[in-house]
């Protein structure tokens, strides 16, 4: 009988080879001006987003991104830049 996983357990079997350069650039001053959502913050499967507490600016821990792109999709005033990491980078699913 096979056992179960849940998401978090299989999130936990994935590798990532990290890049020094993130694939993700967020134009602060669109996040500022423009987004009061603030939607990447919580669309993230991952949970890479965060709001710096001092300066108010988004930051993304891009070395755990899954590369599924909804933060992309999510960001309705184009903020975010993002495309696959370099070829190499990334990371490499190892269930299912």
């Amino acid at each position: 009988m096979a056992i179960a996983m849940n998401v978090e357990s299989k999130l936990g079997l994935d590798a990532f080879k990290l890049d020094e350069e993130s694939h993700i650039h967020i134009k602060q001053g669109i996040c500022k001006r423009d987004c009061k959502e603030k939607y990447c913050l919580f669309v993230c499967p991952a949970h890479l987003y965060s709001v710096n507490k001092e300066s108010g600016d988004i930051c993304v821990e891009f070395e755990g991104c899954l590369e599924c792109g909804t933060c992309r999709i999510a960001c309705r005033y184009g903020a975010l830049e993002w495309e696959y990491p370099r070829g190499g980078f990334g990371v490499q699913f190892r269930f299912g």
